[in-house]
């Protein structure tokens, strides 16, 4: 039987909550503690990016844990709300740091509370996208369900790009008053929009919780921690893709943690919040018109394969005329459209693009090795794309700390200061290099990694396909 509409809008309601959160963390942590509260650029670095080594460990044990799982709700399920409820409490709380606290105090806070946000996002995030194998068919409905819930994704992701400098502000406004500074106005913003955040999380989850009822799959023995490890590492393709998730989503994290800086201290002015927020509502919505209208486009003439070059290739190019307009005057914010158009349609269909190749990877383990493991090859997704975070947030923080941006708005400032005018040029070159360059490097390997690695065309998929019908009807 296939998915009702109601069905596919419920799992996909899931992914926009569970990506508002996602973004959110994955953004603006690094600005809350380092530019806002006063962190070492440093220290926030090596913090963000010990979580993810702490995850590398307990990622695989999760997707153990949600495979051993039997309750009267399902495995994924209970997970999934108890995962997003206690996520939920973590990131309110992670935002809602005591101010007055000193700088020990403060970074050891930062480093307690983000390592439970990433713990608890495993929880609720592997059980997610472990989903889509186990209650849907493979084919079309898959590759349907994949891009409906990844184009959900990006409208969440897209939303907290959109709105939350600009609800941070009106919140902050509203709730420190008139005559309080910027740092008084963001620090009461984020505490704030974090709860609203994290009440929509769990609203928009239990409607997936309620609505998606878990079909069975294939009958097998679960595999204990030592064979899932084993099976990951015989799943050639499944480590290809994981590899191409590190490389896509550190590139492309890497500027979204740097550009709230670059329009503070290069583009300028006392209007940059204006420019920034501008900015992101045009990337956030080429984002959103990727997944939902140039993805289904491409697919129609074009193979996943050939897709994931285009995007590639179009990112590069986007970065590349990034770079060459920051060293332009850059006297409107408009011309910023350009590259980032490029930038934000690529990792738009790629975020989709990524999660069906996992997918796919999951048809090819069972066919390969005789065992579906859903939740492994998909608690590798959560640990990829947090460990890609990670990896560029600490780049990110080196950047700033390296040019000498590090605590640079700790001051009471007056809401008007125009912070790009005390900024050394050469700070402001080592930043637009940074997150620019080092994407393009990055993205570059990619292509090498996957085209000599990966074998998942369509027609290979169809292969895979059949012959696992043709086994489970034999059985």
């Amino acid at each position: 039987m296939n998915l009702t509409a109601k069905e596919k809008l419920s799992y996909g309601l899931g992914a926009v909550g569970k990506d508002m959160v996602y973004m959110l963390s994955a953004s603006y942590v690094l600005y809350y503690f380092q530019d806002v509260l006063g962190v070492s650029a440093v220290a926030m670095g090596i913090i963000l990016l010990a979580a993810r080594v702490f995850d590398a460990f307990n990622d695989p044990i999760m997707g153990f844990i949600v495979a051993k799982t039997q309750t009267k709700f399902g495995k994924f399920r209970p997970w999934l709300m108890i995962g997003t409820i206690t996520n939920a409490i973590i990131l309110f709380v992670m935002f809602a740091a005591p101010p007055t606290m000193d700088a020990k105090g403060l970074t050891a806070y930062a480093a307690v509370f983000y390592i439970l946000w990433g713990v608890t996002y495993t929880m609720m995030d592997i059980p997610y996208w472990s989903m889509i194998p186990a209650f849907t068919k493979g084919g079309k409905e898959r590759e349907g369900l994949t891009t409906l819930a990844r184009s959900c994704a990006g409208v969440g992701s897209a939303l907290v790009t959109i709105f939350t400098m600009i609800l941070v502000n009106k919140i902050g406004n509203l709730v420190a008053g008139a005559d309080a500074t910027a740092k008084q106005i963001e620090i009461a913003g984020f505490k704030w929009f974090a709860l609203i955040i994290a009440v929509l999380f769990i609203l928009f989850i239990a409607i997936t919780c309620i609505n998606i009822k878990e079909k069975s799959t294939v009958d097998m023995k679960s595999p204990g921690v030592g064979e899932m490890f084993k099976a990951l590492i015989s799943n050639d393709q499944a480590m290809t893709v994981v590899i191409a998730i590190v490389l896509i989503n550190t590139s492309i994290y890497i500027t979204s943690n740097l550009v709230i800086y670059f329009f503070k201290y290069d583009f300028g002015g006392t209007g940059w919040f204006n420019s920034y927020t501008l900015f992101n509502t045009f990337g956030g919505g080429i984002q959103i018109l990727s997944m939902m209208l140039f993805y289904p486009l491409l697919r129609k003439k074009l193979s996943n394969n050939k897709i994931f070059y285009v995007c590639l290739t179009s990112a590069i190019i986007g970065y590349a005329v990034l770079l060459g307009i920051a060293f332009t005057s850059m006297g409107s914010v408009y011309i910023l459209f350009i590259p980032g158009f490029f930038i934000f349609a690529a990792n738009g269909v790629l975020q989709v693009l990524t999660t069906v190749f996992l997918a796919n990877t999951v048809d090819y383990g069972q066919l390969k090795n005789g065992r579906r493991d859903e939740s492994v090859i998909f608690s590798m997704q959560t640990f990829v794309v947090k460990l890609a975070s990670g990896v560029a947030a600490f780049i990110a923080a080196l950047c700033l700390q390296l040019n000498n941006l590090s605590n640079a708005n700790t001051t009471e400032a007056d809401k008007t200061v125009d912070f790009a005018k005390n900024v050394a040029a050469s700070a402001k070159a080592g930043l637009r290099m940074t997150m620019t360059i080092v994407p393009i490097v990055g993205l570059i390997v990619a292509i090498l990694v996957f085209k000599n690695k990966f074998i998942l065309s369509d027609e290979k998929m169809k292969e895979i396909t059949d012959k696992i019908k043709e086994t489970n009807t034999q059985a």
